[in-house]
């Protein structure tokens, strides 16, 4: 091979317009339409040409362009007004300096494996990434100091085609970071900052790169550098690909190196957010330096870092819940766990649900689990979900206590509203709309946008998508050999009049992307309808891996090739942000019909709500929280379903009916100005409803409020005078665990007053509501204190069993020590408010004002019948 020595060209920006790269190289533009106008000004053909890429864009025009644009009065004032708005972004107040802190440290560090920016910067695959890049922006509009933590992969997550069959096919395009909006972080004196992270045998090199997300920072690593192998220099090759082996090598760099980078870059967070369990090597590595730098112990180090670690656990899938086998701990952590202070068979206990269970593969979420201090599911569903998969790490919890709740995920709103709706928000719920976006009382003005504007708007929404989809299929169609004649055909696929329904996500099975097809007959009936037709557009990837997704779409394409439905099916292949912008803003009903409850919350639904489409969903994930009866409908009910094709049966049926009976009859049903003004006071209820509840802006607070700030302040009060308290809790900890076993229920007295005096109670007696219920406990706790212990009664309806449903603990008060040494009486008393057969049982629990939540050490006693 011949020497090659590279070196990097920049285009040559004439003075007036530097300004041009400033904006360019802060993703602020990517969700501000009057800086994004900006850049299609330039060339609107070229702009689409570059993928909405501003850097590749300045890079590509010629130089004439720019010297003519440097002449041209309009553009640059247009210019000099994007600068100041966005200088102005930068240095204004923020909401969290007026409500949390003046201070802009980067305090808190948030992980993830993708992050969906934008579709210039392909380094995501689906929801979580997506999710993760609205988190970013939303944490910049709000002034949170933040900085993300990723890495650069080379060919990003794959291209998606499919072949004349419809079956799936792959490729992978290199990125080309240098003409990305993304710089590589250097050191003093020019060269690029590099971390070292060690793997079996070697140490592996990484550099830092930054994009600026409006305040947030950034920052992706990539293995990519000379000084690598080559099988190194492929950690950071593609997104979610290769095999168990690359995936543990890049979770190792994502989370240890990534918390060695920031180190690298003397930003030191008091909280690291775990955006799923790819990042859970990072709390590992937190202990270690920790450790090695204060001389603790491994559990005084855990208690210190615990308290500032936040873990998200995104789908209750087992496929995507990553774990390792037992030989590839052993060959990538045979050498770090003794960095730790612990052998390898306690370390092996971290990653697993039974810690004697030496088959049990090293599970990722319970590493995440057991080393943070919050932890939340995506929705109300998915947090119920969670305890229940995840319960068994806290034996004898009851499940609803189980220290894992939910912050349900939003959309980042300004990039998601097309510019055409967010114009219309502007001139009725104000200009400052979207930085209010939470404030119910500001949505309630969508009642005052006039029907007419309203649906205007909708309309061109869908002629753009229209336009768009004929362009993507005519390039699909030209790519698989089509004859030319046959290419008019494009032209002609959907109506802009029709209802028009979208679905566009992941093919997993468990979504069931070909449930519309169950009755071939009925799909086929409403589209052939010639007074009321419907038409689907469909997009979205299976996994590489996933055969059966695989077959998902290919069934949806020779499904489309049929004689009528040809103009009324359309699958838009590659499915990016770019696409998903077109369908959220321009379909008329958002279909989602996973398989209850395997969505852990699904937000696509959330940005078609805000662009003034209806959904249309199994009760599952969020929609469990945005279904209201007036702003969209619910396919099927909740009950569970013990046979899948049973159920894909029943709920295809319900889909059909709710098509026939409902969807289709109110969308057609007009007025005699040929508004559907039904239909439009159902999408403005949804705005309202949904709009101001499932939103980043909302989301971010939450976390900051419940999470951020508590954890910051934890790991403030553990880790002052040389981690002083963190050894003492630990101690402390320690002391109990060993004295636990000590501890018995050894009586239990119920009495109840009906007013007339106190009676026993046994399982004969009857209440009436309103009785005073007292319980005294006599408690053996041998050496320790009753400082250190909650003495309770749960309480709850029964069922047949004798279990205690949705039950609720009262504190009970320490009375007086028994006559027997160790033995205490404690006593605690409520009211009897419901009726029905209901249970008492008392429990012991740890208490100490440094626990996070009560179940943290895992020691439970309850009282038992012996």
């Amino acid at each position: 091979m011949p020497t090659v020595r590279s070196f990097t060209v920049l285009p040559a920006l004439p003075d007036q317009l530097k300004d041009l790269d400033f904006i360019a190289r802060n993703m602020y533009w990517s969700w501000n339409c009057e800086l994004l106008e900006l850049f299609r000004r330039i060339d609107s053909n070229l702009w689409s040409a570059c993928g909405h890429n501003p850097v590749k864009l300045l890079g590509s025009v010629s130089q004439e362009k720019l010297e003519d644009l440097a002449k041209n009065q309009g553009f640059l004032g247009q210019l000099q007004g994007s600068a100041e708005q966005l200088r102005s972004y930068l240095e204004q107040q923020t909401w969290y300096e007026k409500v949390c802190s003046k201070s802009d440290e980067p305090s808190i560090a948030y992980f993830s494996a993708e992050f969906g920016v934008h579709e210039c910067l392909p380094i995501y695959a689906g929801g979580l990434g997506i999710l993760a890049g609205d988190h970013l922006k939303s944490a910049s509009d709000l002034g949170i100091p933040l900085v993300g933590v990723g890495l650069l992969y080379q060919k990003g997550y794959f291209r998606q085609y499919l072949n004349v069959d419809g079956w799936q096919q792959e490729i992978y395009v290199e990125n080309d970071v240098h003409n990305m909006p993304i710089e590589l972080v250097r050191t003093e004196d020019g060269r690029p900052l590099m971390i070292s992270v060690e793997y079996p045998g070697r140490s592996v090199l990484a550099q830092i790169w930054c994009i600026y997300v409006g305040r947030v920072k950034l920052y992706l690593l990539d293995t990519n550098v000379d000084e690598n192998s080559p099988m190194d220099r492929m950690i950071t090759s593609s997104l979610y690909g290769g095999d168990r082996e690359l995936r543990i090598r890049q979770e190792i760099m994502l989370g240890i190196g990534g918390l060695r980078a920031l180190y690298a870059m003397g930003i030191h967070p008091k909280v690291c957010h775990m955006n799923e369990g790819h990042a859970g090597f990072m709390a590992l590595e937190r202990i270690r330096g920790l450790r090695d730098e204060q001389n603790m112990t491994f559990d005084e180090a855990v208690e210190a870092t615990r308290a500032g670690n936040v873990f998200t656990i995104h789908t209750p899938v087992k496929a995507g819940l990553d774990e390792f086998r037992v030989e590839l701990m052993d060959k990538y952590f045979g050498g770090y766990f003794p960095k730790l202070g612990i052998n390898r068979e306690r370390f092996l206990t971290l990653g697993r649900i039974l810690p004697d269970d030496e088959s049990e593969p090293f599970k990722m979420p319970v590493l995440a689990l057991k080393l943070s201090s919050f932890s939340n599911g995506v929705s109300k569903l998915h947090g119920e979900i969670s305890r229940g998969i995840w319960g068994n790490l806290w034996p004898g919890v009851p499940v609803d206590e189980v220290p894992i709740t939910s912050v349900t995920n939003g959309i980042h709103l300004k990039g998601w509203v097309s510019d055409e709706l967010d114009g219309l928000y502007k001139r009725y719920l104000g200009p400052a709309y979207a930085e209010n976006t939470t404030d119910k009382s500001v949505w309630d003005a969508v009642d005052q946008i006039p029907d007419e504007e309203f649906w205007r708007i909708h309309q061109r929404c869908k002629d753009q998508l229209i336009v768009f989809a004929r362009n993507r299929l005519k390039a699909q169609m030209t790519r698989r050999g089509t004859y030319h004649a046959e290419l008019s055909r494009a032209e002609e696929v959907l109506d802009p009049e029709s209802l028009t329904i979208g679905f566009a996500r992941r093919f997993a099975s468990y979504k069931r992307g070909n449930l519309l097809f169950k009755n071939p007959r009925r799909i086929m009936k409403l589209l052939m309808a010639k007074d009321k037709p419907v038409q689907f557009i469909f997009a979205g990837k299976a996994h590489p891996k996933d055969t059966e997704g695989k077959e998902i779409i290919r069934q949806i394409i020779h499904f489309a090739h049929q004689e009528g439905a040809r103009r009324r099916i359309v699958f838009l292949e590659d499915y990016d942000i770019d696409i998903a912008r077109f369908l959220v803003r321009g379909v008329d009903v958002w279909l989602n019909n996973p398989r209850r409850p395997m969505e852990a919350s699904g937000t696509s639904g959330m940005k078609a709500a805000i662009n003034g489409v209806l959904n249309m969903s199994t009760f599952d994930g969020w929609w469990c929280e945005g279904y209201t009866k007036d702003g969209g409908w619910v396919i099927g009910d909740s009950e569970p379903y013990d046979d899948c094709d049973y159920q894909d049966l029943v709920e295809s049926q319900a889909m059909y009916n709710m098509l026939e009976n409902e969807v289709i009859p109110l969308f057609y049903s007009r007025t005699a100005d040929n508004l559907p003004r039904a239909w439009i006071r159902r999408v403005k209820h949804s705005i309202r409803w949904i709009a101001p509840r499932f939103n980043t802006h909302g989301m971010v607070a939450e976390y900051t409020r419940r999470f951020y700030e508590p954890s910051a302040a934890k790991w403030r009060y553990m880790t002052a005078e040389a981690c002083a308290r963190a050894r003492a809790f630990s101690s402390w900890k320690s002391g109990v665990k060993q004295a636990w076993p000590e501890i018995v229920v050894k009586d239990v007295i119920i009495e109840a007053s009906n007013g007339d005096g106190y009676q026993r109670l046994n399982h004969t007696t009857q209440l009436k509501v309103g009785s005073q219920l007292c319980v005294r406990a006599l408690v053996r706790l041998g050496s320790i204190d009753s400082n250190d212990v909650a003495v309770e009664f749960y309480h709850g309806p029964v069922d047949t069993w004798q279990n205690i449903k949705n039950g609720s603990a009262i504190r009970m008060e320490y009375d007086h020590p028994a006559d027997q040494d160790g033995e205490h009486w404690f006593v605690g008393s409520m009211p009897c408010t419901q009726t029905g057969k209901h249970g008492v049982s008392v429990r012991v629990l740890p208490k100490h004002g440094d626990l996070v939540d009560p179940y943290d050490m895992g020691l439970i006693i309850w009282e038992t019948t012996t």
